[in-house]
């Protein structure tokens, strides 16, 4: 039988728990190893040896940049990471910092002092890792098994139910027990409500949805909402206190000019050293792509970026000669046999992206922004979603929100809702919380599937 949402909320507090116990045992065990490779091996080695205090510095400082990391990459999301995400994630952020601790060490040894010790260090922690997360996110699912969810659904019970399938693919958090219509009278959703262990609203009219929250707000009972785009726009506003009535500014007017300026500034810091360090790559790719078709290496397209303008993004070409030579707008699909093996390779890498730095480097691009999309795709969303030109007050990225958490065949609604969250919660730190997780979706598979057979000749059509 399942329980309330009253009734599972009492066990919320004992998630927390254990989540913070766990984090703290890992970082526990990875700081400990750490400090006997640097007792071991190093601390005699730096040209003035570290007495006591100095030692717990050391400590303290790995600490300090194994939490930071694991924060950035979410490495002790026990519950809402998969187990093999998780030890992905913690991998990166042990990889991390022990790159940057090894190189303050090589700063105290004024040398290079052997590598290896490190490198076990990060092997152990990384095989002890997968171990210990298995056990803990199955000691998690035994104590705290999913939420038995009622979903509310008003005009499309189509997005409903493909919001379920989403769901549904984290079986060990969420189960969607029963749908239900909107409209229903409000007594009969609150007995549904009261009986349910949490609530997801798909689309609901917002009077009705406003009825619903506070309901659930009052009887303590969690809701999940999708959001429409003026909750997003709301969600970036600025609290006003110069009055005793609360007032919320919505700015609506994108980046501010010291926000576009300092951006800028990282644009070619990053841009230049990514030419710098990217270059044996590419010249590598650009010699593959040359021998297995004698075709042209890159391949130009235009892109719409801030303000409407159109640009050419530059791109490894991964395709065959003239893959759209009819001017045919034809998406990539999953298995498109127009993606040549060469481009294969260097789609599943990233490989095929790296052209996009001398745009950046340019000021065409930026590092972090909404995807530049194709003109014929704005001129079709922005007729289905007029709201689509919203994502046009940045400019265009190589990476960004919707890249990282949506996937190559989100559909166009989703990313735009993405990439607004992006642009109303704007900030330097979030730019280079987006790069570090670039690092990490970068060997993600989901995030580069093509479109499905069906949408690509959807979107074919649409574009004659």
């Amino acid at each position: 039988m399942n329980m309330t949402g009253n009734e599972k909320n009492k066990y919320e507090k004992y998630k927390r728990i254990y989540r913070m116990f766990s984090a703290i045992l890992v970082v526990a065990a990875e700081s400990l190893l750490y400090w006997k490779v640097w007792f071991d091996y190093y601390n005699e080695r730096t040209m003035n040896p570290f007495a006591q205090k100095g030692n717990f510095v050391m400590l303290l400082l790995y600490v300090f940049l194994l939490v930071v990391f694991i924060n950035f990459y979410g490495g002790v999301k026990i519950g809402y990471e998969k187990t093999t995400s998780m030890v992905f994630s913690q991998g990166l952020a042990v990889i991390c910092a022990n790159i940057f601790v090894y190189l303050i060490i090589v700063l105290l040894t004024r040398g290079f002092p052997d590598f290896l010790p490190f490198a076990v260090l990060t092997l152990t922690d990384i095989v002890g890792i997968g171990i210990f997360m298995f056990i803990l996110n199955r000691i998690y699912r035994t104590l705290f098994p999913a939420r038995t969810l009622l979903m509310i659904y008003e005009d499309y019970e189509s997005n409903a139910r493909l919001l379920a399938r989403k769901m549904e693919t984290r079986d060990d958090k969420y189960k969607i027990g029963e749908f239900i219509r909107g409209d229903e009278p409000m007594e009969v959703l609150q007995e549904k409500i009261r009986n349910s262990e949490g609530v997801v609203l798909c689309e609901v009219h917002s009077k009705r949805r406003n009825k619903i929250i506070k309901y659930c707000y009052g009887a303590c009972i969690r809701v999940y909402v999708t959001p429409n785009i003026s909750d997003i726009i709301l969600r970036g506003s600025e609290n006003l206190h110069f009055f005793d009535t609360p007032l919320l500014l919505a700015r609506n007017s994108g980046l501010s000019i010291e926000q576009k300026l300092i951006k800028r500034c990282m644009d070619l810091v990053i841009s230049s050293l990514g030419i710098i360090l990217a270059s044996p790559f590419m010249l590598f790719t650009a010699i593959a792509i040359k021998l297995y078709d004698r075709g042209p290496v890159f391949f130009r397209q235009a892109r719409v970026t801030n303000g409407g303008k159109i640009f050419y993004i530059t791109k490894f070409r991964s395709m065959i000669v003239d893959a759209e030579k009819d001017g045919r707008v034809i998406p990539a699909t999953e298995r498109d046999p127009r993606i040549t093996p060469v481009g294969r390779v260097i789609r599943a890498t990233r490989l095929d992206e790296l052209p996009q730095l001398f745009d950046i480097f340019v000021g065409n691009m930026s590092i972090v922004g909404p995807r530049p999309e194709r003109v014929e795709h704005v001129e079709k969303y922005t007729q289905e979603i007029p709201e689509f030109a919203y994502r046009l007050k940045v400019k265009g990225g190589l990476t960004g929100y919707a890249q990282i958490y949506g996937k190559y065949n989100t559909t166009a609604y989703d990313k735009l809702k993405l990439d607004l969250m992006y642009i109303e919660n704007y900030s330097i730190l979030l730019d280079i919380r987006l790069i570090l997780l670039t690092i990490k979706i970068m060997f993600t598979r989901e995030s580069t599937e093509g479109f499905t057979e069906e949408k690509s000749a959807e979107m074919r059509n649409a574009g004659k």
